[in-house]
């Protein structure tokens, strides 16, 4: 069930992120993500954001990311709680800033807004795959192991 999240999560480009500031106020942002090898999702934001100010303080987050319809039973989509964090990995940010600009054909231009923005990722410990191509709310869930920090 893990491919079938995995799968979904790489044919999407745009994912929900709700995070929360140190007063519980809750904030849902749509952001262009870019999904890893352990189901973790990488995206770039400027620090002076609103969701990028509120994981510095609460790092704890969800995130939803789902196939786009008008019909009821096609929804599909992926539900997960994790942590955020920022990557400082210098060799790490330059791989995954050239996977971002290839996914999204973002050329060169783009590269001068990224250089500008922070990388962060989202670590999931808990994930939720809904699909009701199977049948009426189908769903797998699990809890997933740690994943530890980028360096």
């Amino acid at each position: 069930m893990l491919q079938a999240v995995d799968e979904l999560l790489r044919s999407q480009s745009t994912m929900v992120l709700s995070t929360c500031d140190g007063a519980g106020q809750a904030h849902a942002t749509p952001l262009f993500y870019l999904s890893g090898a352990e189901l973790e999702l990488y995206w770039f934001s400027s620090r002076t954001s609103l969701h990028s100010r509120n994981v510095e303080v609460v790092p704890e987050v969800s995130a939803a990311i789902h196939v786009p319809t008008e019909r009821w039973q096609e929804i599909r989509g992926v539900l997960m709680r994790g942590s955020v964090e920022r990557v400082t990995n210098r060799l790490r940010r330059k791989e995954i800033s050239r996977e971002y600009r290839e996914r999204f054909q973002l050329g060169d231009l783009f590269g001068v807004a990224m250089a500008r923005s922070s990388l962060y990722v989202l670590r999931p410990r808990w994930i939720r795959y809904l699909d009701n191509t199977r049948h009426f709310g189908f769903k797998f869930e699990t809890d997933l192991p740690i994943l530890q920090k980028e360096q």
